[in-house]
C-alpha cells in the first residue's frame, strides 16, 4: 500500500526549497498527460494490437508448455497520481515467487521459468502491456510503474512531481540504464522528463528503445 507522505512546512520543501519551483515543475504534468499523447497510444496500440496477436499467441503456448501455472502475471502497480492498477506481463517466473523487485531476490535466475530469461532479454514478456495502454493505465512513454511495495521510490517519484506522469511501457530512465539504474538515477531521469516533455522527446525514447531492446541492453535478469 502506498503510504500517507509527510508535507515539508509551508513555504518550503523537503529541501529548504521555497513552494514557487515547486510548483513550476509539477506545472509541466498536465502538458504531459494531454489530449495529444492519449490520441496518439490510443492510435498507436490499436494499429499494433492486430499485429502482436501472432506472436502474443506463440508466447502463451511456449509459456502453457514449459511451466505450470497462468499464463499472465499481474502484478499491483503505482499509476497516475499514486493510484494502484493491475499490469499483465507474460509469466517469466515461477509461481509463489515473492512479489518484490527482481534485484531483490537473493538469487533470481533460480525463480525464472525455462523460457523467462529469453522472454526478459527481449522484453517480449511486456507484450500485454498493449492492454494496460488502451484502457489508459500506461502511456507508450513515461516512467516505469513502480511495484505497490517499493515505497522508496513512490516516495522520491511523489516528492518531485513524477507521481502527475501516466507510467510508460518504456521512459527516459529505461533507455539510460533500465536494470542497471539505481532508485535515485532513475528519479533524477523521470524529473529530466518531466521538464523536457514534447511529442518529438517520445518518439526519440521510442526509437532508442526499439535499438536497446534489439540489442538486449539494460536487463541484468
Amino acid at each position: 500500500m502506498v503510504q500517507q507522505l509527510v508535507h515539508p512546512p509551508a513555504g518550503a520543501d523537503a529541501d529548504g526549497m521555497s513552494d514557487a519551483p515547486r510548483r513550476r515543475k509539477l506545472s509541466r504534468a498536465p502538458a504531459v498527460v494531454s489530449s495529444r499523447k492519449r490520441a496518439f497510444d490510443l492510435v498507436l496500440g490499436l494499429l499494433l494490437l492486430p499485429l502482436l496477436c501472432i506472436p502474443m499467441t506463440a508466447i502463451a503456448i511456449a509459456v502453457w508448455l514449459t511451466s505450470r501455472g497462468p499464463l499472465l502475471y499481474w502484478s499491483d502497480r503505482v499509476g497516475r497520481n499514486n493510484r494502484i492498477f493491475r499490469m499483465p506481463k507474460f509469466r517469466t517466473m515461477n509461481v509463489h515467487t515473492p512479489e518484490v523487485a527482481t534485484h531483490l531476490l537473493p538469487d533470481p535466475e533460480a525463480h525464472l521459468t525455462a523460457i523467462g530469461p529469453f522472454l526478459r532479454k527481449t522484453s517480449l514478456d511486456e507484450l500485454p502491456q498493449i492492454y494496460s495502454i488502451l484502457k489508459g493505465d500506461l502511456s507508450f512513454v513515461g516512467p516505469r510503474p513502480a511495484l505497490h511495495n517499493q515505497d522508496d521510490l513512490i516516495a522520491l517519484r511523489t516528492e518531485h512531481g513524477v507521481h502527475e506522469l501516466v507510467p510508460g511501457l518504456t521512459g527516459w530512465a529505461q533507455v539510460n540504464g533500465r536494470d542497471d539504474l539505481p532508485i535515485p538515477a532513475k528519479v533524477k531521469f523521470d524529473c529530466e522528463y518531466l521538464r523536457k516533455w514534447t511529442f518529438l522527446f517520445d518518439m526519440r525514447i521510442l526509437l532508442q528503445t526499439i535499438v536497446q531492446v534489439l540489442r538486449g541492453d539494460g536487463v541484468t535478469h
